[in-house]
């Protein structure tokens, strides 16, 4: 691996060992890439998702930076960072969306649009869905996710007694949001000659036992099962019910196998895990997918001035 490699949500269940991954599975890589930019360093930024101005902020310093040579060019942004809040109404963030939305969505679309001028020609960005994203039911709730004809009332959704419901709702809503968009990426991404051979991806990670996600933002009960089933016994139910169902430490190893590794150079599309898979239908309808591109670009304020992939406006 020779490049830049941008991690939103490092700080997470899955982004911390993905970090720890990278490092290992590429440090004579990285050793070489850093020597011939003896000014270089590994970074941290603290960047707020829930705020669109230091996005795009943090967008034109990366932007500068690879430009100037400070960085090399991007290999891979991997959209890490996700929210939930299943013990309260919708959060409006500073710029007025729905902040599970935001910070899953709506921020990864401008970090990704911002600087895919950026990226080396055969960057990756991988996108973070999740088995929630079907239109099926599930464990967690019995609204299920959809996406209205008029996409922006995903940033208003109704306030309920069942917090832990609609939250898993918005949640969901946002991992089929974010794995409709990377369809039409990839379309856009093939029509342009400089950034043809730039992929985008979007993998269900598997369900994980031993996610911090299930400590905040969520109900007793939440946390309770996580404690005394899902935890201790995470192997029993990776091998009785549910292959899927592993650690984070597992989940990022096929993360950054998406996202550096040369085997998967090129491959798009839908992943569950490590396995091409298929995605919810409505996902694939090219109708719905253009309606969640063209408000996608309006929330995350991608212009034709601020993107160099110009025919995203056409």
């Amino acid at each position: 691996m020779a490049g830049t490699v941008i991690l939103t949500g490092a700080n997470g269940s899955v982004g911390i060992p993905a970090a720890e991954q990278l490092l290992k599975d590429n440090t004579q890589n990285l050793r070489q890439v850093i020597a011939r930019y003896p000014d270089a360093k590994a970074s941290i930024y603290q960047v707020d998702l829930a705020n669109l101005s230091a996005v795009h902020e943090f967008a034109s310093k990366i932007s500068k930076a690879v430009e100037t040579g400070e960085y090399p060019a991007l290999k891979s942004i991997i959209c890490c960072a996700s929210y939930w809040n299943l013990v309260g109404d919708s959060e409006l963030t500073t710029d007025g969306y729905d902040k599970t939305l935001q910070v899953g969505h709506i921020a990864h679309v401008a970090l990704v649009l911002r600087l895919i001028g950026s990226f080396a020609s055969d960057g990756r960005i991988v996108l973070f869905s999740s088995i929630g994203h079907y239109r099926k039911p599930n464990a967690m709730t019995s609204y299920l996710p959809d996406i209205p004809d008029d996409v922006d009332q995903l940033n208003h959704p109704p306030a309920s007694e069942d917090k832990k419901g609609r939250g898993f709702q918005r949640y969901a809503n946002s991992k089929l949001v974010i794995t409709t968009w990377m369809y039409p990426l990839n379309r856009y991404l093939q029509q342009n000659p400089k950034f043809k051979n730039i992929t985008a991806v979007a993998i269900n990670p598997g369900g994980l036992g031993d996610s911090r996600a299930f400590t905040s933002n969520t109900p007793r009960s939440v946390q309770l099962a996580q404690k005394f089933v899902l935890k201790p016994f995470m192997s029993i139910i990776h091998r009785l019910a549910d292959p899927t169902f592993r650690s984070s430490a597992e989940a990022a190893k096929d993360v950054i196998k998406l996202a550096v590794d040369k085997a998967y150079q090129s491959e798009q599309g839908y992943f569950t895990l490590l396995q091409k898979d298929d995605s919810d239908p409505i996902t694939m309808d090219e109708r719905v997918q253009q309606r969640v591109w063209r408000k996608s670009l309006d929330w995350a304020k991608i212009t034709k001035d601020n993107t160099a992939l110009k025919n995203v406006m056409d």
